[in-house]
């Protein structure tokens, strides 16, 4: 792909005097991503970013400036939201396996909470008697599960959620203000993802109390960054199946988004050089002056995470090249310290510049400190 030349022009700037791997953003990207759900025609709606794709602080302040509130699901990156300047009642708080001080901390601030278990709902009642929550749902088989690189979200083999036997031994279902749902991960099949919102608009009907139906993330992102998700066709369908249930209701219905990669994944790039090159017989192994603990979605979806790769020498983007099957490694000993496996690149030379696009969301978030190399450093433009 051809990067734009104010963003390699960007990146021969900081590479100048900086010798480690970094991360660049473009702040317009984010922007434009964030517009993009805000333009859903469903009126009563909010959109939360889900942090972990990005907790840097300048990406928050950039979301938040583009009205968009923020998704949590762990006390660091609570504390990275309100730090970035989001009200408690502009916070959604969801996760598993909550402790006793955990859930005291949330369930004193004004955030929405959603709660993944019946045993987490009582001890939620102890903690807070009639204090609202809202619940996360498993909708079972009810849909065919979405296959996905990352998991189970639905279905007998997810551990998330409230089976329909848990939603009925409720004691109070009064309390319950919002019910949670994520149906999986990029996924581009509208269709699908409106069939499981159905699911749970359903299982809305049997609580008096709802204020809203929250139905996660999922948009997909294609490989080349490019938003091949139609949401057009999706703020249509998902805006009368609100309606519907808004007027089954008798009132008006807030919906919730929890949009996560796909705000920010197509915005970033990720940029290192070549250290090392070892010539074999069918390919090409390339190593640069990182590793996959810095840039990790490579190491942790080996065969799905693919980031398309460009290269920058004697200060210009090589666009006109003949490719050689190669394999980037990173600059450790681990053994699946691998950036890309049989990509076809061209004959790389020592100090070209290596660029990893999409690198936006789930990238730097999840770096590690497994085999003791830097946190990189993250700019925008």
């Amino acid at each position: 792909m051809v990067i734009y030349p104010e963003i390699v022009t960007e990146i021969l700037r900081l590479s100048e005097n900086n010798l480690q791997p970094f991360y660049l953003y473009q702040t317009k990207v984010i922007q434009d991503n964030c517009k993009v759900f805000n333009q859903i025609s469903y009126p009563e709606r909010a959109v939360h970013f889900a942090s972990m794709a990005n907790a840097n602080p300048d990406f928050l302040k950039i979301i938040k400036d583009e009205k968009i509130n923020i998704f949590v699901n762990s006390p660091l990156h609570l504390k990275a939201a309100l730090n970035a300047g989001f009200r408690a009642k502009e916070i959604i708080y969801t996760a598993s396996g909550l402790s006793q001080e955990i859930m005291q901390l949330i369930g004193k601030l004004d955030l929405q909470v959603n709660i993944d278990s019946l045993n987490q709902l009582l001890l939620w009642s102890k903690l807070f008697p009639a204090k609202q929550v809202g619940i996360r749902c498993n909708i079972g088989d009810a849909v065919k599960p979405y296959s996905s690189h990352a998991g189970a979200f639905i279905g007998k083999e997810s551990r998330l959620g409230f089976t329909n036997e848990d939603l009925k031994q409720i004691p109070d279902k009064s309390i319950i203000n919002g019910l949670h749902l994520y149906a999986g991960t990029d996924i581009t099949d509208i269709d699908y993802m409106i069939s499981c919102y159905e699911q749970l608009a359903n299982l809305a009907m049997d609580f008096p109390a709802i204020e809203y139906l929250n139905f996660g993330g999922g948009f997909a992102l294609n490989e080349s960054g490019e938003h091949n998700f139609d949401f057009d066709t999706y703020s249509k369908k998902v805006s009368e199946l609100m309606e519907k249930v808004s007027a089954q209701k008798g009132k008006r219905i807030k919906m919730i988004l929890e949009p996560g990669r796909m705000v920010g994944g197509n915005a970033g790039y990720f940029v290192c050089s070549v250290t090392d090159i070892k010539n074999r017989s069918e390919r090409t192994l390339v190593g640069v002056n990182a590793s996959t603990v810095q840039f990790s979605r490579p190491l942790l979806y080996p065969d799905e995470a693919r980031h398309p790769i460009s290269i920058i020498r004697n200060g210009k983007q090589l666009t006109d090249f003949k490719t050689q099957n190669t394999t980037v490694f990173g600059c450790s000993t681990y053994s699946r310290d691998i950036f890309a496996h049989n990509v076809q690149l061209p004959e790389l030379q020592l100090n070209d510049i290596v660029i990893f696009e999409n690198a936006g969301s789930y990238c730097a978030s999840s770096y590690m400190q497994f085999l003791g190399f830097p946190k990189p450093e993250e700019y925008f433009i």
